[in-house]
């Protein structure tokens, strides 16, 4: 066969590594699932597939290595759940690595990481998922180019950045609840102050206060907007936090059977305190995070809820 007629009956797929695309061919049939082929870059509610990522790894100071994974939900609005087994797992050994099985749409960058032997030498590391039928996978093995500084990307650290701690939280959560009733969540954060907040939005160079714009050409079909406006994940910008400053805390879902809708999922410190409202549709186990963040360093704590009573 000739390499114009392969061509011709496959589409190349997106395949995730290190925060990297590369091409993979696939069937026509694989990518109809996706639900992606359009040129107009359509975006959708629900139906679509959840990417594994392999953001990089890191040396650890006991020798062993840290592998970073986060994950694309390419839906707007489901959040689909996969239960650790068949459906979402890491090979070889332990199926569950600790990953979530609550995914939030769109895009989370480095959510956790797996630690690996020292001797772990060239061996591959591979999580997959499976949404809808369709299965995806991020494999992770210790490229030299893919090691990554996870913490500060990087960048050139300053004296503040020098002297900066990371923030403590105590949390102080109930362990359990009964439908229709919310819980109340509190956690006390406890930091050093730095870096220092920034007072309003950043000064922009000369001759870029205004961003740029992009404009259609004559007779460039218009992009259809065809999913509603909703949130982008649980990142900040997502949760309605634009414009905070300083410490915040950012309260997400990791396990359980249904979405939690916290009010407000991030929140800024005052007075050493960030208090929230998590409300609950379905009874279950809950496996959640409060995540404090102080602009440049985190500290996350976990814990499990456990909810009862008729779903609402």
């Amino acid at each position: 066969m000739t390499v114009m007629k392969v061509l011709a009956r496959h589409w190349l797929r997106p395949v995730f590594a290190a925060g990297v695309l590369f091409a993979a061919v696939v069937t026509p049939h694989r990518v109809a699932a996706q639900g992606n082929p359009d040129p107009f870059g359509f975006k959708f509610n629900s139906g679509q597939s959840i990417q594994p990522i392999f953001e990089g790894w890191a040396q650890n100071p006991d020798g062993t290595f840290s592998m970073y994974f986060g994950y694309f939900n390419r839906n707007y609005a489901e959040t689909p759940v996969v239960p650790v087994g068949p459906d979402n797992k890491f090979e070889p050994g332990d199926p569950d690595r600790g990953q979530p099985t609550f995914f939030d749409t769109r895009i989370h960058r480095k959510e956790f990481s797996v630690s690996v032997p020292g001797g772990w030498g060239k061996k591959e590391l591979v999580w997959s998922v499976t949404v809808g039928g369709v299965t995806e996978k991020a494999t992770a093995w210790l490229q030299p180019e893919w090691e990554i500084d996870p913490i500060y990307a990087g960048k050139t650290r300053n004296a503040e950045s020098l002297k900066n701690k990371a923030p403590s939280v105590i949390l102080d959560v109930p362990s359990s609840v009964t439908l229709p009733n919310t819980l109340t969540l509190t956690a006390s954060v406890q930091d050093d102050g730095l870096p220092t907040p920034r007072k309003g939005p950043p000064t922009r160079a000369i001759g870029q206060e205004t961003p740029p714009t992009l404009k259609p050409l004559p007779d460039q079909p218009e992009v259809p907007v065809n999913v509603p406006v909703v949130g982008r994940g649980r990142g900040d910008a997502a949760q309605g936090a634009q414009g905070l400053q300083g410490l915040r805390v950012n309260w997400l879902l990791w396990r359980g059977p249904a979405a939690v809708t916290f009010d407000p999922a991030t929140i800024q410190v005052k007075d050493g305190k960030a208090v929230t409202t998590a409300k609950f549709t379905r009874p279950g186990t809950y496996i959640m995070r409060a995540r404090a963040n102080d602009g440049e360093l985190t500290d996350q704590k976990q814990f499990t809820v456990t909810v009862s009573g008729p779903s609402q």
